[in-house]
């Protein structure tokens, strides 16, 4: 992808990743478990990031002057709470370190700007519930164009209650239209609630567009990801008892960073019909308000 950029970690206890930002801004944000982001100028030399393991250590603030510490609560699982997370400006650096282990995802867009290191908290991060009946979903705006300051990036959760469809209509975002379409690239990066011991499962279409080729159908498990350089997306279907996560990591060439859309002409008239009908009963799954 020429834009977009997404880093997925699975640290034991105590382990550490020593993250080079290179030419893009980043976001860690918790999938699983809680972690310590501590910045740094890059390396001299380093190239590539490297794992090691260390000592637990306390929490630490850093240096007046010197590069910040966040320690990111994180939560348990995607399902269960909106979390905290941490922004990375390009050309620095950050080691995230686990004492207890857990999942992080990091997310990134090429830029060009240099935006100061920052903390998110949870309690800040706008919850919107989108849709009606069976399109209902859950959207957490950690980094929307409107919510959290980026350079390039936009990023955004969503959780969708088995049965629904969610990114539907089928939408798209890969032509430049002035106040009606901005040119996006976008990673969708999956986690399906289980059911027992079953693994849960989707699926996710994608169909050409006038703006570009790409044409994809299919199943979708926690851990996947399906990138999405062009072409209408949606839907992003959850199996009848397996409640689907995704998390959008999004960023384009054009100039202003904002989020506009084109539904599908064949599909669009769906919004039509969730006037005056219920959001699904069994969202939120949360609010940001409530503890991880």
């Amino acid at each position: 992808m020429a834009f977009t950029r997404l880093r997925v970690l699975d640290l034991e206890p105590g382990e550490a990743y020593a993250h080079a930002c290179g030419d893009a801004e980043w976001i860690v944000l918790p999938l699983a478990g809680g972690c310590e982001v501590r910045c740094a100028e890059p390396l001299p030399g380093r190239a590539d990031p490297a794992r090691r393991t260390i000592g637990a250590r306390g929490p630490g603030h850093g240096a007046d002057g010197g590069p910040p510490v966040f320690e990111l609560r994180g939560r348990r699982a995607v399902f269960d709470a909106v979390t905290d997370f941490a922004y990375l400006p390009r050309d620095g650096g950050a080691e995230i370190t686990s004492v207890t282990g857990g999942r992080f995802a990091l997310v990134g867009a090429r830029c060009e700007r240099r935006l100061p290191a920052r903390y998110g908290p949870a309690r800040e991060v706008p919850v919107e519930l989108r849709g009606a009946g069976s399109c209902s979903r859950q959207v957490n705006n950690f980094a929307a164009a409107e919510a959290f300051a980026c350079d390039r990036l936009i990023a955004v959760e969503v959780l969708t209650p088995g049965g629904n469809w969610s990114s539907y209509p089928p939408h798209k975002h890969d032509e430049h239209r002035p106040g009606e379409e901005s040119r996006l690239e976008e990673i969708y990066y999956y986690e399906i609630r289980g059911h027992g011991d079953t693994p849960g499962l989707g699926y996710q279409r994608v169909s050409p567009s006038p703006g570009g080729k790409t044409d994809i159908l299919t199943e979708v498990r926690t851990g996947d990801a399906v990138l999405i350089p062009d072409g209408w997306h949606g839907p992003s279907i959850a199996a009848p008892g397996h409640d689907m996560y995704y998390l959008n990591v999004m960023a384009g060439p054009d100039e202003t960073r904002e989020w506009l859309i084109r539904d599908h002409p064949d599909h669009g008239w769906i919004r039509s019909t969730w006037s005056g009908r219920d959001v699904d009963p069994r969202l939120p799954f949360y609010r940001a308000e409530d503890p991880a």
